[in-house]
């Protein structure tokens, strides 16, 4: 394993924004940590590239210790930081260059500078970048060092489409090469589209943890529309399985979809003047397996 978290707790004066929490991230794979905003995503990431100290638990990235091996975990990490960390006058390519000679690994920077597709804005400054373009800029830095292991903090927060499947390639490119990717990301579709492996946050608590395949478990879900002023609990009883809103008119049944199941649903809907606008009974995806595991964890 490239990155091994054990019982990592991390505080913040009387706050605790990770709270005992233990998970791996296999070599060579392209693991996500997942989770809203205030989650401890960020907070693990920093501990595990050695630039915050743990309360308490342990870290181990490509067997070394972040704090005490700093140096030599440097020399094959990659860091693509939240924001900010560029001069704002500095230049695209002579920042990127002076980043591929300080870490002397024979990365080409007009190459990389195309490879985030920033050619025809290598002359100009962080502070005239776009938010999208300072985020790939911000990566081709951590790509400088050709590293075992890169940490990528919100890679595509404020990338626009194009963007996003440059740095999508590249994630991609980089675990088929061997090297472990460990993203941290609120943006789940997004990164169900690159990740095998998935550390789902909630509170500074790990939920659920392993490869994406096997938390998906093929569930389905069953999900219709009908009239807004719908009471689920009403229908919970007749169905005797739990009903949620989920959005306007929207509702889903925590049971597996079944022709029976269906029958039941549509029959109460019509015995209580409602319509049936629609039924999706589609394979749950990370973010439908999230939200469920939040539910069970309140």
């Amino acid at each position: 394993m490239s990155v091994v978290v054990e019982n990592l707790s991390v505080s913040y004066g009387d706050l605790v924004a990770v709270d005992n929490v233990s998970f791996e991230a296999p070599s060579g794979s392209v693991t996500v940590i997942l989770g809203p905003n205030g989650a401890g995503k960020t907070s693990t990431i920093e501990v595990c590239e050695g630039f915050r100290t743990a309360k308490s638990g342990s870290v181990r990235v490509l067997g070394l210790n972040p704090v005490s091996d700093h140096r030599a975990l440097t020399e094959r990490m990659g860091v693509m930081l939240q924001g900010g960390g560029v001069y704002p006058s500095a230049r695209v390519r002579d920042v990127v260059s002076h980043f591929c000679a300080l870490h002397n690994k024979g990365v080409n920077a007009t190459q990389l500078i195309e490879r985030v597709g920033l050619s025809n804005r290598s002359t100009g400054t962080w502070r005239k970048l776009s938010g999208g373009e300072q985020q790939r800029l911000s990566l081709a830095l951590a790509l400088a060092a050709d590293p075992d292991v890169i940490f990528l903090d919100e890679p595509t927060s404020g990338v626009d489409i194009d963007g996003r499947d440059i740095i999508a390639d590249i994630i991609r490119d980089l675990a088929a090469r061997g090297t472990t990717v460990v993203l941290a990301s609120h943006d789940m579709a997004e990164a169900e589209k690159v990740a095998t492996h998935a550390v789902l946050f909630n509170s500074g608590k790990v939920i659920a943890s392993g490869e994406i395949l096997t938390l998906l478990t093929s569930r389905k879900h069953l999900r219709f529309t009908s009239s807004v002023g719908l009471v689920p609990a009403e229908l919970a009883v007749s169905i005797n399985s739990p009903v949620v809103a989920i959005g306007d008119g929207v509702y889903e049944v925590a049971s597996e979809p079944t022709p029976q199941l269906m029958t039941r649903i549509s029959q109460w809907l019509a015995d209580n003047s409602h319509p049936l606008l629609g039924v999706d009974m589609g394979t749950e995806s990370l973010e439908d397996t999230y939200r469920r595991l939040t539910r069970g964890a309140q």
